[in-house]
């Protein structure tokens, strides 16, 4: 804040100190509006591909904007997976902020979880889906669906969020889940968004040639089949974890199955577009952000 000398205010007359002082709590709310950042823990539990059944405290991080108007609605939004274990057991939802912190402002209550595996939540690597040419997927993002519902639901037993207004976003492995999600159609999610989702990719060994993609298709296609919220999906044309072909034929056979949703083709981002969904926002935030509107958010 800038200093002002004592003297100005005797000076003013009384109407116009008041409406001085008028203006300055004005000002003084909007500085005093902030995104409040909290951290809780939600019961989940799931059902790995093996029929074992896995409960823990997931870790969630929420943010939202006390100064915007309530109730809430949800957003989620899903991480992605390394391929190293110890780079599991050490996610940082740190980059995860920014966007969770422009979802905020643009009135949503944010949760970012950590699922089960990984960090501070624990456990077995559920999402584990074999080896590259045997893959077995479904599991695994089933697995990531159910944790998101539950996550909705404890999210709503908070007297401030919407009950029937709410998106699910994710990146990676979480832009996977949120398509998944969207197959599960849980009430009150009117769009899913799927940044770079995919599976099986390591741009060291075979960039832009995911392990087993026809099975990804299959999967994607099987999700097209019950999906009747709207989806978003949004691939870069130099992903090496994914390529720029097969997410193409993903969100066919998703359509082709019935599934409602727009594909969104990024230009070449840096070295690698994998990860434009926290490296460069600015990339796809207008674009996302008129699809939000259509929606009825972000007004």
């Amino acid at each position: 804040m800038p200093h002002h000398n004592p003297s100005f205010f005797c000076r003013c007359r009384r109407s116009g100190l008041a409406f001085f002082v008028a203006i300055v709590s004005l000002f003084g709310a909007e500085v005093q509006a902030k995104i409040v950042e909290e951290t809780m823990a939600v019961s989940v539990k799931v059902t790995d591909r093996y029929g074992k059944v896995h409960s823990h405290n997931m870790h969630v991080l929420v943010y939202y904007d006390d100064a915007r108007p309530k109730p809430y609605p949800v957003a989620v939004i899903g991480h992605g997976r390394a391929i190293r274990a110890e780079e599991r057991a050490g996610l940082k939802l740190t980059p995860y902020a920014g966007n969770a912190r422009w979802l905020a402002r643009l009135g949503f209550i944010v949760a970012v979880p950590v699922r089960i595996g990984y960090a501070e939540t624990g456990g077995d690597d559920i999402e584990d889906t074999g080896t590259c040419n045997q893959k077995v997927y479904p599991p695994a993002y089933q697995a990531g669906a159910e944790q998101t519902v539950q996550l909705l639901a404890a999210m709503r037993l908070r007297e401030y969020v919407s009950q029937d207004r709410g998106i699910v976003l994710g990146q990676s492995m979480g832009g996977s889940i949120a398509i998944t999600t969207a197959a599960l159609n849980p009430p009150g999610i009117q769009l899913t968004v799927n940044f770079a989702g995919g599976g099986g990719g390591n741009p060291d060994l075979y960039p832009g040639n995911p392990c087993s993609s026809h099975r990804l298709e299959k999967m994607f296609g099987s999700y097209g089949k019950t999906a009747r919220i709207p989806t978003l999906w949004v691939y870069t044309e130099n992903d090496r974890w994914m390529g720029n072909r097969y997410p193409k034929e993903w969100f066919a056979a998703f359509k082709e199955s019935g599934g409602q949703g727009e594909f969104l083709a990024l230009p070449a981002n840096g070295t690698d577009g994998h990860g434009v969904f926290t490296r460069d926002p600015n990339a796809w935030r207008p674009q996302v952000l008129e699809v939000l509107k259509v929606h009825g958010f972000a007004k």
